[in-house]
């Protein structure tokens, strides 16, 4: 089975952060904190043997134009499939009950 290079953009590199820093800072919380990191790293980094494990983007931002979403506890990952390249693209996380 091929694998797959995932790669971040930046700004998800810098909600991730925010993430992290607003349970661990704004609720005293870091053992949260870093469960919620670990357990999106893990699901990000899954996506290197199963990029199809997540549902074709069909409502809100990147609907219908080739983007996956994968649900992991609060969050939302959207990322997009280079076959050619073999490589995935994270392009947003987000908080699931945001209006996204």
């Amino acid at each position: 089975m091929d694998k797959y290079n995932v790669k971040l953009q930046e700004r998800v590199l810098e909600t991730l952060d925010k993430i992290y820093g607003n349970i661990a800072d704004d609720f005293k919380e870091i053992d949260a904190a870093e469960n919620i990191a670990n357990t999106l790293d893990n699901a990000i980094m899954s996506l290197e043997e199963f990029p199809q494990r997540g549902a074709e983007r069909k409502t809100g931002a990147y609907a219908r134009r080739g983007y996956r979403q994968l649900f992991v506890k609060c969050f939302t990952i959207v990322y997009r499939i280079d076959e050619i390249k073999k490589h995935v693209v994270i392009v947003s996380v987000r908080y699931a009950s945001s209006n996204f």
